[in-house]
């Protein structure tokens, strides 16, 4: 299927790995130019010679720390008004309320829901000004079935998807839309490191970490979630704002 991306520009936070790594592949490989936004310069830097090299368009690293509104701010200062921003970066640890103190909340919520957030605002902004753009915003299926042991995690992405739903109900009066999409369990890295601590506190191994998981619903792949946003971003999707797409194996309806 032909998107119509070609041409196109696109900023990608959380860029170095993972979902975000795989999303700006995806979008280069549609024919968009990509800035890429990470912590890890070195990380970020291997991730764009890779890309570049795969696809052939221009691939831009920028090491920045979204946890902080001034780097935010510089990050939009340094990049010409994309076409398309996709909302990435960030991960909220698990645990209950009481596990989880007033620093690691904030800080976890400082780069994840208020990064989001601080970005929105900018592009919302000047997209709507110029009349066209997509905002997409990676969430998280836990903002879905809010659980105790991921409390944390649970309510900053549903208020993400709260504020993703607001933005995008009226934005298209001026070209712009706002969409979301809630990952379930997606193989990443992250993921295994965190399987792997799982494993070896309950088993005293890490290298069972598979067993913790439900063989009959094992995790997604990255793909299916860049997939989805290069869908989404494209015009294909021109009717589509101010909704949520829940790509989980079905988990949310379980």
């Amino acid at each position: 299927m032909e998107l119509g991306l070609n041409g196109r520009t696109a900023l990608v936070t959380g860029a170095s790995k993972g979902i975000g790594r795989a999303t700006a592949a995806m979008l280069a490989s549609e024919g968009c130019d990509v800035w890429m936004v990470a912590r890890s310069a070195s990380d970020l830097e291997a991730a764009a010679e890779s890309i570049r090299a795969d696809y052939g368009v221009n691939v831009t690293p920028i090491a920045a720390d979204l946890s902080r509104t001034d780097e935010i701010d510089r990050v939009w200062a340094a990049v010409p008004l994309p076409d398309l921003l996709v909302n990435n970066a960030g991960a909220i640890p698990s645990g209950t309320i009481a596990d989880i103190d007033d620093e690691r909340w904030r800080q976890a919520w400082d780069l994840k829901v208020f990064g989001y957030i601080t970005l929105m605002r900018h592009a919302l902004a000047d997209m709507s000004e110029r009349g066209s753009g997509v905002i997409v915003n990676v969430i998280g299926a836990g903002g879905e079935k809010p659980t105790p042991g991921y409390i944390a995690g649970g309510g900053g992405n549903a208020a993400l998807m709260a504020i993703t739903r607001a933005l995008g109900s009226t934005s298209l009066r001026k070209g712009v839309r706002v969409v979301g999409i809630n990952p379930g369990l997606i193989h990443t890295e992250r993921l295994e490191e965190l399987m792997r601590s799982a494993a070896d506190r309950r088993f005293g191994d890490p290298d069972r970490w598979t067993e913790l998981l439900d063989q009959r619903y094992p995790p997604g792949q990255v793909d299916h979630i860049a997939s989805a946003v290069a869908f989404l971003a494209s015009d294909r999707s021109g009717n589509t704002t101010g909704t949520i797409v829940s790509i989980d194996g079905g988990s949310s309806a379980r």
